[in-house]
């Protein structure tokens, strides 16, 4: 088992491709380096995505955020980077890659970055009613 960081990312065949769904990630412990402190800045990612052929493995994607670690990169740099490396691994349908950086001198940042694949368009979501369970307890 490796225990150093990495810039590959692994995927792995969709299970169920012949459908859209959405897989939600949260990574809480992203750091980075300010390139012009050095000081260490912290985040948490919120990557999204609709998986197309594959799907990246979680594994590989923990080694490749851990490699940023002592990387000096401006916030929008970096969210945009991440982007584009997890779009060039695994060929998404959509992914949206939401950056939200702890406050440093008073300034919270949040970066937003989205692709979404030529042609593709969300299949439209499904609103049931709300209808009382047969074990709700309203008369």
């Amino acid at each position: 088992m490796s225990t150093e960081p990495a810039k590959t990312l692994d995927t792995f065949p969709n299970p169920a491709p012949q459908r859209d769904f959405h897989i939600h990630m949260e990574i809480p412990e992203f750091t980075c380096l300010c390139p012009k402190t050095g000081q260490p800045d912290f985040a948490t990612l919120l990557l999204d995505y609709v998986p197309d052929e594959a799907c990246v493995e979680l594994k590989s994607l923990k080694l490749y955020i851990w490699s940023f670690r002592n990387t000096g990169c401006f916030h929008e740099e970096v969210s945009n980077r991440i982007l584009d490396d997890l779009v060039s691994a695994t060929r998404p349908r959509y992914m949206k890659l939401t950056a939200k950086f702890y406050v440093r001198g008073g300034i919270f940042t949040t970066v937003v970055a989205e692709y979404r694949q030529e042609g593709w368009a969300p299949t439209a979501t499904v609103q049931l009613a709300d209808l009382p369970s047969q074990y709700s307890t309203r008369g």
